[in-house]
């Protein structure tokens, strides 16, 4: 195939009128849409090439063209203020909603689960969202039978749409043939793919358009809004009579459908609500919902210089973060895009080493777009809609006693004397599932646990009670094999140790 003059000028180019305002570092624009176009050469089809030169690339020149315009601005810290009250509705002053009108809203729903991540933190190939997580049933399985219960219970066809990404998608097909005989109709669609970006020159990493996967990347769950849009489905669900999508990650297992929050969103015409919550010691880090010049706006903690991370960090002024539930009016959703009022998002960059080279992600959150929305509001929901598993020290919780599981939903035991979750920290020996599994036998009651820290080469046995704090360190070298029915509170156990007599 013949390589592309990327000396020739560019003002013919079809991409250069499909994205806004130029940036004043043209030399570096215009390159960087050069190398786009060379790769965009290498496609296999011209029905490929076609996608990727009319769809991708404006994209993807959109937020590289406004990261070379923004890069060096930074939030005016003094503008910022903690949200007024009005702007913040609390979750246990929403009026409940009767049966009848939970039904007439519930046709008007969508259900949008963020699918794109994979299982390799905790040691697993594939969607995360085919981990295991409660009584032989993922991520997935739970989010089917929900909905499954739901349409069952009011007799209307609320559809799961599922956003992955070029990691799960192909994968996520494959999976979902499952649930053909489940009458859950199932809409699955691919979220953006962009090249990752060399921090020192600022061009893309990749030179093939399907070379190594590793040199892409999907641009964050801020990308839904754009690829719902590109993908059709938007329209689709339009056409379909929904007026209301449910946005949460696909790993956050307190996020069901609430019609308490969408009879607010209903009645009051609010276009956008994030969810938020309280903020504990575990979630400082969090994005955080503000005031800044008059308007609802998402802070995250990138955005933050570095003098204030720690004022960020402060849940005295900044008491509540975003769980990422996101409700969306859906006629409001294109009408914003359809004016390109989100291309305006605020940008994340990720800064990364990947293949060793120091390159940079530009990422945007959904949360971002809460500003663009008339009538934006949060509410402050309970803890317990916020149940993420990232990590096997979640899943040990979600597969404690803690909880049970009741037509598809996690709900915490009434036994247990708190209502937050205890803070649980196992160690690298339990990070993939398979060690996790393999080195407990059976999960401890922890329905008296505040904390539990377990580091080293450590096993439980079956039948085991946690209290209060529990610390279990194995030293270098060491082992600890915690037998049956063994019941620690308040108790630091450590060295190299078979516990049969504690």
């Amino acid at each position: 195939m013949m390589k592309p003059d990327l000396n020739s000028p560019l003002p013919q180019s079809p991409q250069l009128q499909s994205f806004g305002s130029r940036s004043s570092d043209l030399a570096t624009e215009d390159l960087f849409l050069k190398k786009l176009e060379a790769i965009s050469q290498t496609a296999p089809n011209e029905t490929v090439k076609n996608e990727f030169l009319n769809k991708e690339i404006p994209s993807i020149n959109k937020l590289f063209t406004r990261f070379l315009k923004n890069r060096k601005k930074v939030i005016d810290w003094d503008k910022i203020n903690p949200p007024p009250a009005d702007m913040v509705l609390n979750y246990k002053d929403l009026p409940a909603i009767t049966e009848q009108r939970t039904s007439e809203l519930a046709s008007k729903l969508a259900v949008l689960k963020l699918n794109g991540g994979l299982g390799t933190t905790m040691g697993c190939t594939g969607p995360k969202s085919v981990i295991e997580v409660r009584s032989e049933k993922t991520f997935l399985d739970l989010s089917v039978q929900q909905i499954k219960e739901m349409n069952e219970r009011y007799n209307i066809k609320v559809p799961l749409v599922l956003m992955n990404s070029f990691n799960t998608h192909q994968e996520t097909g494959k999976i979902i043939q499952k649930y053909k005989y489940s009458d859950v109709k199932i809409h699955s669609f691919n979220q953006s793919r962009f090249p990752r970006i060399l921090k020192d020159n600022l061009m893309p990493v990749p030179d093939k358009l399907f070379g190594s996967d590793s040199e892409w990347y999907p641009p964050g769950h801020g990308d839904v809004f754009f690829a719902l849009q590109n993908s059709g489905l938007l329209e689709t669900l339009i056409n379909e009579g929904k007026e209301y999508l449910f946005i949460s990650n696909v790993d956050n297992l307190g996020a069901v459908v609430d019609f308490n929050i969408l009879e607010a969103m209903d009645k009051n015409k609010v276009e956008y609500i994030m969810e938020v919550t309280n903020k504990t010691r575990a979630d400082v880090k969090g994005g955080t919902l503000i005031q800044y010049e008059g308007k609802a706006k998402l802070l995250e903690i990138a955005q933050v210089p570095s003098s204030k991370v720690e004022e960020f960090k402060s849940i005295k002024k900044f008491k509540i973060f975003n769980t990422n539930n996101i409700w969306v009016n859906l006629k409001a959703m294109d009408r914003i895009l359809k004016q390109n009022l989100l291309d305006d998002m605020d940008i994340i960059i990720n800064p990364k080493v990947a293949d060793g080279k120091n390159i940079i992600q530009l990422e945007i959150a959904a949360g971002a777009a809460i500003e663009f929305f008339n009538n934006a509001r949060g509410v402050n929901v309970p803890r317990s809609r916020f149940l993420p598993v990232k990590s096997t020290s979640d899943l040990f919780i979600v597969q404690s006693n803690l909880y049970s599981l009741e037509k598809g939903v996690l709900v915490m035991n009434k036994n247990r004397p708190f209502t937050t979750v205890p803070l649980v920290k196992l160690g690298d020996n339990f990070k993939k599932v398979s060690d996790y599994q393999a080195r407990i036998k059976g999960i401890p009651d922890i329905l008296e646990l505040d904390q539990l820290t377990v580091s080293g080469d450590i096993t439980f046995g079956q039948n085991m009670v946690l209290k209060g704090t529990v610390i279990i360190v194995a030293n270098h070298g060491s082992r600890i094999d915690i037998p049956e029915g063994s019941e620690f509170e308040n108790k630091v156990v450590s060295g190299n140790l078979h516990c049969g007599a504690l």
